[in-house]
């Protein structure tokens, strides 16, 4: 079991690590405000006892498992022990209402559930007529279903129990199972976010998740003394990259946070020396110091200010290890004892030694501020269908408007039509019950069609992302459309949460904006002024003119790049409500499902056009218990100020 050769799944890499570092933490789960930790000795001891209590509730070779759930140490190794025999495990987001859980356990044919906790286990019992290869459900946490029907339901811990105690009788059938897997083997089944239309299960084998997993522990010389958080949807690939294929493969220890409300104390708890989350956290991290400073004294108000100048200066070149003369070297010292390292403690960064963003743009200006802290932040592009890793930044070349380089493995090549293809040992096996969509993605040679956009730079290698490659168009005039490129500019203003772009085919852009209610809302207190509802604060005067200002800000940084000057907004609205994965605009990752957005509020585009001053609509919306309503309201269209268009931005 030793060889590299042999270790062909994430149960032979499980068996390794609890001979090599048995002692060792491998996860943590924070409960009832204590750290609880287990070995690597231990957790494959529950693993072996989980699996063993599967084959006693009649699991097979080839069923899918379907595990719902906040990130919690019993998950990890339900997926674990769900592949030691045989089967496939299926995570799902844990926020997917009824009507998501019952196209994916349908499409997969999951026969078990194992769930967190009664919210998941009555969203299963609410769709289970409907499900009919469904026979058994697994919980963990047994508050409230003392008197659920327990015929097809179970405790997580009996099922140990039972495992343990049928040892005898399964094991050799346990250890026949787990012996037949190799690097062919189904590792997870992932399901797309489905931005375009129904999500697609993306079948991932042992050789893609543990050569990617390899290959990137390498790159950043990851090791078993390492320490993540893992707060990220376990349904996501980056979370079970992360916490299953990197933590198998080098022995790290996952921290899991006892809730999303604690996630911020128990990050500054374990301080993480590897940490991953998309840019919209950063940017919520950073609002919220930006916050704070404005409540704070003059005094610490200049601090601040002096001493983050003097970061954004020179704190990147010192983390890159090139020169800084000695007089800023020791300026920036002083800065961390006062400035940089309270902050970072604060963050919970402290002991941050590779971090990494991704996902969607992230601002220049914030992704500047974390590394001036001195803070390793790097920039990678991937794809549930590469198992993550297609570009990564390595360290002494970090910057901030690319996505890095090929990541170790990965071969990348560019369409003629601008469109990124890669093909690599991530690269997914298949769509479940879908070859022609496989066919349309993975040709056979191999390589995958990423969808987006992009070009690789001569001078470095690096690769650029322009937009998704659908989304890129042309307008009326000839001018490229890229929507993405103009919405990224507008997000990093803090008080801009999301914002949607339209301009395909027509004379001008106009967009749709969602305000950061935190960051409005803050300011709203500071200032007396009263508001009700999100609604209300969005159509405020004064709310509107900050955004106008913005916008406009946004349109003379757009205007001086020849390429996409065109691009600048001339109108926008604030919407009268946020965009939300439960009335289906957003994806669970929080992408926009642009074509959606632009079907559900055809009426309000048309107004932008047009020339209307205001318009009234009436918006159908989903209530956190499934109820539906409407919400109506008369949203005031703004224009923007327009930089000249450059020359070089017009079609021949």
């Amino acid at each position: 079991m030793g060889a590299e050769t042999d270790l062909q799944s994430i149960p032979a890499l499980l068996a390794r690590n609890a001979a090599k570092y048995g002692n060792r933490p491998a996860f943590r789960e924070k409960e009832f405000g204590i750290w609880q930790t287990d070995t690597w000795a231990e957790v494959a001891e529950k693993v072996r006892d989980l699996g063993l209590g599967l084959i006693n509730l009649g699991i097979a070779e080839g069923d899918f498992v379907a595990i719902i759930g906040r990130n919690r140490p019993s998950l990890y190794w339900s997926m674990i022990a769900v592949q030691s025999v045989g089967a496939i495990p299926v995570p799902l987001y844990q926020d997917a209402n009824a009507e998501e859980m019952a196209y994916v356990l349908g499409h997969c044919g999951a026969r078990f559930v194992i769930a967190g906790d009664q919210e998941q286990v009555d969203k299963v019992i609410e769709i289970q007529e409907g499900l009919h290869q469904f026979e058994h459900m697994i919980y963990l946490d047994p508050r409230g279903l003392r008197k659920y029907d327990h015929s097809r339901l179970h405790e997580f811990a009996h099922v140990l129990a039972q495992g343990r105690a049928a040892a005898d009788e399964f094991s050799p059938e346990l250890e026949r199972r787990t012996a037949k897997l190799n690097f062919d083997s189904t590792c997870v089944m992932l399901y797309t976010s489905g931005t375009t239309g129904k999500p697609k299960g993306v079948v991932l084998s042992n050789r893609n998740i543990i050569m990617s997993s390899k290959a990137s522990a390498e790159f950043d010389r990851l090791t078993h003394e390492d320490e993540v958080l893992a707060y990220l949807p376990m349904a996501w690939v980056g979370d079970f990259i992360f916490s299953i294929g990197q933590a198998s493969w080098t022995g790290f220890c996952v921290n899991c946070p006892e809730s999303a409300d604690t996630m911020m104390t128990d990050l500054r708890e374990i301080g993480p020396t590897y940490y991953f989350a998309p840019p919209r956290i950063f940017e919520t991290q950073l609002t919220n110091v930006m916050i704070r400073m404005e409540d704070a004294g003059k005094f610490k108000q200049w601090l601040f200010a002096k001493f983050m100048d003097h970061a954004k200066k020179v704190g990147p070149a010192i983390l890159d290890g090139k020169s800084v003369s000695g007089m800023d070297r020791l300026k920036y010292k002083l800065g961390e004892y006062l400035i940089y390292g309270p902050l970072k403690n604060t963050l919970g960064f402290s002991r941050v030694r590779v971090g990494y963003t991704a996902g969607e743009a992230i601002g220049p200006e914030i992704f500047e501020f974390y590394r001036s802290l001195g803070i390793n932040l790097k920039q990678l592009y991937g794809q549930t269908e590469a198992s993550v890793f297609i570009t990564q930044q390595p360290d002494g070349e970090v910057r901030n408007d690319t996505v890095g380089v090929p990541s170790p493995g990965v071969e990348i090549r560019i369409a003629d039509n601008g469109e990124v293809f890669y093909r690599s040992p991530g690269v997914f096996v298949e769509y479940l019950n879908n070859p022609d969509s496989t066919a349309d993605t993975k040709d056979s040679e191999g390589w995958v069609a990423t969808g987006d956009a992009g070009f690789i730079e001569k001078s470095s290698g690096h690769l650029r992302i322009i937009d998704r490659a659908k989304d890129v168009g042309k307008m009326a005039s000839g001018a490229m459309f890229a929507p993405k490129y103009v919405e990224n500019k507008l997000k990093f203003y803090p008080n801009i949460l999301e914002a949607v772009v339209f301009g395909a085919g027509r004379e001008y852009c106009t967009a749709f904006i969602n305000i950061d209610l935190t960051a409005v809302g803050n300011w709203a207190e500071r200032n007396n002024i009263a508001y009700a509802s999100y609604q209300e604060l969005a159509g405020h005067p004064q709310v509107l003119e900050t955004i106008r200002q913005h916008v406009s800000e946004v349109n003379k940084s757009v205007a001086q790049d020849e390429m996409l000057s065109g691009c600048q907004i001339h109108r926008f609205l604030v919407l009268h409500k946020e965009l939300d994965a439960d009335d289906g605009e957003m994806t669970r990752t929080r992408k926009v499902r642009r074509r959606i957005v632009e079907e559900k509020f055809d009426d309000l585009i048309g107004a932008l056009y047009d020339g209307s001053d205001e318009i009234f609509t009436k918006t159908e919306v989903t209530y956190e218990d499934g109820r539906k309503g409407a919400i109506s309201a008369t949203l005031k269209l703004l224009d923007a100020e327009v930089q000249p268009v450059a020359k070089g931005s017009m079609a021949a």
